[in-house]
């Protein structure tokens, strides 16, 4: 499907016109991804996150992008990792939706997510690669809005899993660039 990418990269310099931060709940900002997304932005993000009242775990929220280069920044808090037997991957499911959904009900036509949970919440990478990939086709083949979804790795072995999970599912959709 060549709406899909997968690269490595900094989701911070991203030229999409959102970007998905992997937040906790209170939206007011952490470590990895949320943090250096709040770093970059600057303090106006921190500002407008205050007055969201947080977000649960699977929902998005939307807010301006201030100093990055992407006009917006969807909010979603991953589900903590605690053996799979806590509903973790239809939590991490509704995370790749719902940013999918509220871009596309606000018209925006590209979106860059990052590896959701598979940080400091710990999701195993494999299982994380799956239940991304699934939601995002899934979402991708019954919509036309975003137009292009890119998924940003921080390094080449989290791309590296992903694109072998994207060969042995959607193989027959090879004309992704990668």
């Amino acid at each position: 499907m060549d709406r899909f990418s997968i690269l490595v990269g900094d989701i911070t310099r991203s030229d999409a016109e959102a970007i998905v931060s992997a937040a906790n709940t209170s939206l007011l900002g952490g470590g990895g991804v949320d943090g250096a997304i709040h770093r970059a932005a600057g303090p106006a993000l921190l500002a407008e996150c205050r007055g969201l009242g947080g977000c649960e775990t699977g929902r998005a929220k939307l807010t301006r992008g201030y100093n990055l280069r992407a006009s917006y920044v969807l909010h979603t808090p991953g589900p903590i990792w605690q053996g799979g037997h806590l509903g973790e991957s239809a939590l991490l499911a509704a995370c790749y939706r719902s940013c999918l959904s509220l871009a596309a009900e606000r018209g925006i036509r590209s979106v860059d997510f990052p590896s959701i949970s598979t940080g400091i919440y710990g999701y195993p990478l494999p299982m994380a690669a799956t239940v991304a990939l699934k939601a995002i086709m899934e979402f991708l083949r019954e919509h036309d809005l975003p137009q292009r979804v890119r998924l940003v790795c921080h390094d080449e072995a989290t791309a590296a899993v992903y694109r072998q999970t994207w060969n042995l599912w959607y193989a027959e959709d090879k004309a992704c660039r990668m």
